[in-house]
């Protein structure tokens, strides 16, 4: 299969573009017209540098306000398409695209439409080029690719095809089904967006808020599978416009770009038996079964202070590794890991981040599947050397720069406690405080990375994504949208933050990128957990008496039941069908980093959003002053 993205797509000079889409793979390009325009170098000069990276020029586009126009308009526009069929012989591409016209004094009628395209026709076919009509969602006479095709069909010639763009049907609420019933072979060039449902002009949203398919709500899985059910055999491209991606990493949108077409059509050849896609075979999207452990980098003196911090809720050092200096901490499931080796990937991040969490291990049907998957999303995989005793875990680099492992129960891979640890002396523990397993993991990164981070896991792993949130911090908002499993074994929160006065911006900045800011503990009794953190010396992050007496007030709590809340400082929730949430918190380690134990009643599933204010404002009242040690 054929790909290709819009030069508008991605940020950077247009020399800049043609490096990221080549490094991300991609077959070609669509050459949108300005980014020629700007470029200093003539049409001879560009079509080689585009070949010269291994790229097609698959489109040229857009040519505006062409037919149904009066005269002398009319002749004008087939004066101007000659010009561009110029460029176009020394580009060296055949296909450009005719958008549908919009000028005030544009006149409408299929038929007159149609026999300005057939006339187009002929010209572009003289000279070996053809062109491909799209509809535009705010077209003035045409603006549904029903209509198009009416034209395209009653103009029928051999030079003139179907353009069509998933934004342009599906943001006017267009039936892609429709599209079933056009001939594969008169569809000349296919365009992908996606885009979160937002309710305002089609052209506004068009300009600013597309992104790539999967990290919206449009159903371009729907429209992809009709355009396939046709025989399409071209060129499958982005277009893209998104004031966020034209000021982003070249190099990172354009592998998102190609993630999002890889995710999509394999996902669409398996969801529409009998059609041919010619992409590279990989396993289905990953059934992942929760966090296996995670794991920090420290130093010698911070790694005896995590691991005070762990053993007062309630974990027992479970094991010493091998060969290196890394020790496991445990209790019920969960599996944390301080790791203070001087040399490898755990010491690298150490240099950067300071203490923090550099590796998370995640259970998965089939480690080497999970990989395979990785790596045809075009996600780094990560090796470092394995010594004596030590098992070779397949892991990838996260999105952030730190590293994902895979441990699956048909290898040896789940039993790397066993073989990799040796039994810890017997320590002085607190006790087990009733702590299950992982609930979540929050990772926190800037608020232009949300849509990446959501994409590599989706991507990757059987998961979906709820709706976006509006955290509310003291010093701003922070977007959050979690990724998680249907049964909710793997839930991960994205937390974008928009600048560095929040708690979340705070983090970033002091810890020199996005990373793991909190881990939430299950546990299936809070009120037993918090007495048994208190009997440990566990100090609870203090929440404001002002927020329980509201509390008691909005959810009509029994006077007895707020008085637990608020004497143990555990933040409530409740749905709309009577699930319950409970939160406690730990304060705040080094800048910004904490610990949160959750419980779950009655089958509640979100993460306690209404809470997070109270939560924040309380973190950041005891958020150490800068220079002062950690007490």
């Amino acid at each position: 299969m054929k790909t290709a993205i819009a030069t508008v797509s991605i940020s950077g000079d247009f020399t800049e573009k043609l490096a990221a889409i080549a490094k991300a793979g991609f077959s070609g390009i669509e050459i949108f017209e300005n980014d020629f325009l700007a470029f200093d170098g003539g049409p001879r000069e560009v079509g080689r540098m585009v070949r010269d990276h291994g790229l097609e020029i698959s489109l040229y586009q857009p040519f505006r306000d062409f037919e149904g126009m009066p005269e002398p308009q009319r002749q004008r526009g087939f004066d101007r398409a000659e010009r561009k069929f110029d460029v176009m012989e020394e580009l060296g591409t055949d296909l450009m695209l005719v958008c549908s016209n919009v000028s005030p004094i544009s006149l409408g009628g299929i038929d007159r439409a149609a026999a300005d395209f057939a006339e187009l026709g002929e010209r572009a076919q003289k000279r070996g080029l053809k062109v491909g009509y799209e509809a535009l969602a705010w077209g003035r006479h045409v603006s549904d690719h029903r209509d198009a095709w009416e034209i395209v069909r009653r103009a029928d010639h051999p030079a003139v095809g179907l353009v069509l763009d998933s934004f342009h049907t599906l943001a006017r609420g267009i039936d892609p089904e429709t599209i079933r019933r056009i001939p594969g072979d008169r569809i000349a060039f296919i365009q992908l967006a996606d885009a979160p449902k937002i309710d305002m002009d089609l052209l506004y949203w068009s300009r600013h808020f597309r992104n790539m398919p999967g990290e919206g709500d449009l159903d371009v899985p729907a429209f992809m599978r009709a355009v396939m059910a046709t025989g399409y055999t071209g060129v499958v491209s982005l277009e893209i416009f998104n004031d966020q991606f034209r000021g982003g990493s070249p190099k990172s949108i354009a592998i998102d770009g190609y993630r999002s077409l890889m995710n999509l059509m394999d996902g669409v050849r398996r969801d529409e038996p009998g059609v041919a896609i010619d992409i590279p075979d990989m396993p289905p999207r990953i059934e992942a079964g929760g966090i296996e452990f995670v794991e920090f980098t420290a130093d010698e003196a911070e790694a005896e202070e995590l691991g005070g911090l762990f053993t007062a809720m309630g974990f027992a050092k479970a094991g010493q590794h091998v060969t290196k200096d890394v020790t496991l901490y445990r209790q019920g499931e969960i599996n944390l890991v301080v790791n203070t080796e001087r040399e490898g990937f755990a010491h690298s991040a150490y240099l950067v981040h300071g203490t923090s969490v550099c590796d998370i291990g995640l259970k998965v049907e089939d480690a080497e599947a999970t990989l395979t998957r990785a790596r045809a999303m075009k996600v780094e995989p990560f090796e470092q050397p394995v010594g004596p005793g030590e098992l070779k875990i397949p892991a990838i680099r996260g999105v952030g720069g730190g590293l994902v492992h895979f441990l699956d129960a048909t290898s040896d891979l789940r039993n790397v406690w066993d073989v990799e640890f040796r039994t810890a002396e017997p320590v002085e523990a607190s006790g087990d405080a009733g702590l299950t397993r992982i609930d979540h993991l929050a990772q926190t990164m800037n608020y232009e990375e949300m849509l990446t981070w959501a994409l590599f896991y989706t991507a990757i792993f059987e998961t979906r994504r709820t709706p976006m949130v509006d955290i509310v911090d003291p010093g701003g908002l922070v977007r959050s949208q979690a990724i998680e499993t249907a049964d909710g074994a793997l839930r991960i929160t994205l937390n974008g933050a928009e600048n560095r006065k929040t708690l979340a911006g705070h983090f970033i900045a002091e810890s020199f990128g996005s990373s793991v800011q909190h881990i939430a503990f299950q546990t299936g009794d809070i009120f037993a957990t918090a007495e048994r953190l208190k009997q440990a010396g566990f100090r609870p992050l203090a929440i404001s008496q002002n927020y329980y007496d509201d509390l008691e007030a909005r959810f009509g709590l029994e006077p007895d039941f707020a008085d637990r809340l608020r004497a143990e400082n555990i933040l409530y929730d409740r749905d709309g069908e009577g699930g319950e949430y409970f939160q406690l918190y730990s304060p705040n380690y080094g800048e910004g980093f904490f610990f949160e134990i959750v419980e779950r009643r009655g089958g509640y599933d979100g993460y306690g959003a209404a809470n997070a204010q109270f939560r924040i404002a309380a973190q950041k009242r005891s958020l150490r002053p800068r220079g002062m040690p950690r007490g």
